[in-house]
């Protein structure tokens, strides 16, 4: 682990509820104190820190019982209403104790669909960053439906330490990493580092997930090698102990799992395509042509000429997958047509591509 200066400017720090919420779920104002001191450590050596928390919904379970009329997303869309409240001014108050304004900021998965949303995003984080305001993000719970959310808190933070350009992104829960079998049982061991040469760690994770949250190991696993390509380091670690942030972040030999960066980073725009898959509108397949372009080492456009067929309706602007002959997806792109031009346009020699390179993302393993 080395320039651990470099990898520490700015860091994405992601609370998960099993860390912060007690079995009745109610806060755990205590634990929190001690996460907000760690930070607020950081804070005066110059680090930017953003926070992504999830507790909200568990907070406010604790508050109330809803009528029998109620169904479960509505449920939890109160639950959420309540608890962010209690969440956020918990906070805002205990960072208080340290001189730090924290200011809040919700997300759906939604915000990440159009560029000028995900930009305008990233420029208010930017901002509160330079105006020295601690970001605490959570996913909008009061109005995300189930195809507007997020996996979990985990994949929420994983967007947004890609779309800040973190250094790192710490993911907290209530064990200490990813092991060899259950935690706690004979013969199971911490896999201290998973490299990009890892051979599928998904086979020693448990499926169970937490009281709280929505999310398990497998996505935190998952999250944590996808954003590691990205040329960002992350680490899973072990939320309930003392100093585990600082002692991460000073380069202590602390027990968690460690994915360490691609040399490889992709560029901003690449990297808001490689969230963007659940966005996609529609289908678009090439021909063999088209393929071995796009798969060569020069960098290329989707011309119209190499479209054979197209599925589905997409507006200019909207992401598309792009598909090979046999049904292969082999990458996304941002449509520079709307799908009736696109179907007028198809398989002609046309001067603007489909998809301009700029805004096209292959998937790296058909290389």
């Amino acid at each position: 682990m080395k320039n651990l200066k470099a990898q520490f400017e700015r860091i994405a720090i992601k609370i998960g509820s099993n860390v912060i919420a007690q079995s009745d779920g109610s806060l755990n104002t205590t634990r929190m104190l001690r996460l907000v001191e760690e930070i607020a450590i950081l804070n005066k050596k110059g680090v930017e820190v953003i926070l992504i928390t999830s507790g909200a919904v568990a907070a406010g379970r604790n508050e109330m019982k809803p009528t029998r009329k109620t169904n479960i997303i509505s449920a939890k869309q109160i639950w959420a209403s309540i608890g962010q409240v209690k969440l956020m001014s918990t906070y805002q108050f205990l960072f208080g104790k340290y001189g730090i304004q924290a200011g809040q900021l919700l997300a759906t998965k939604d915000s990440f669909r159009d560029r000028q949303h995900y930009l305008n995003m990233k420029n208010c984080i930017t901002a509160m960053l330079e105006n020295k305001v601690l970001p605490v993000v959570n996913e909008n719970d009061t109005i995300a439906i189930t195809e507007l959310m997020f996996t979990d808190n985990d994949e929420l933070s994983g967007m947004i330490s890609s779309m800040m350009d973190c250094g790192s992104l710490i993911i907290l829960t209530n064990v200490d990493g990813i092991y060899t079998g259950v935690p706690g049982c004979e013969g199971s061991v911490l896999i201290k580092e998973i490299g990009e040469d890892f051979n599928d760690p998904g086979q020693y994770i448990s499926a169970s997930r937490s009281e709280f949250g929505r999310g398990g190991m497998i996505t935190k696993c998952s999250i944590a090698r996808e954003i590691a390509s990205e040329g960002i380091n992350v680490y899973i670690a072990n939320g309930t102990r003392d100093s585990i942030i600082t002692s991460i972040v000073s380069g202590k030999d602390v027990p968690c799992t460690y994915f360490p960066a691609s040399v490889t980073k992709k560029s901003g725009v690449k990297k808001w395509l490689s969230h963007s898959d659940t966005f996609a509108k529609g289908i678009v397949y090439i021909n063999k042509g088209a393929k071995m372009a796009l798969l060569g080492d020069k960098a290329t456009s989707l011309l119209m000429i190499g479209v054979s067929r197209i599925e589905g309706f997409f507006k200019k602007g909207d992401i598309i997958r792009i598909f090979d002959e046999k049904g292969k997806q082999i990458g996304l792109g941002k449509a520079q047509y709307d799908s009736e031009k696109a179907v007028q346009y198809m398989g002609e020699k046309r001067k603007q591509p489909l998809v301009h390179y700029d805004y096209l993302l292959i998937n790296e393993k058909n290389l």
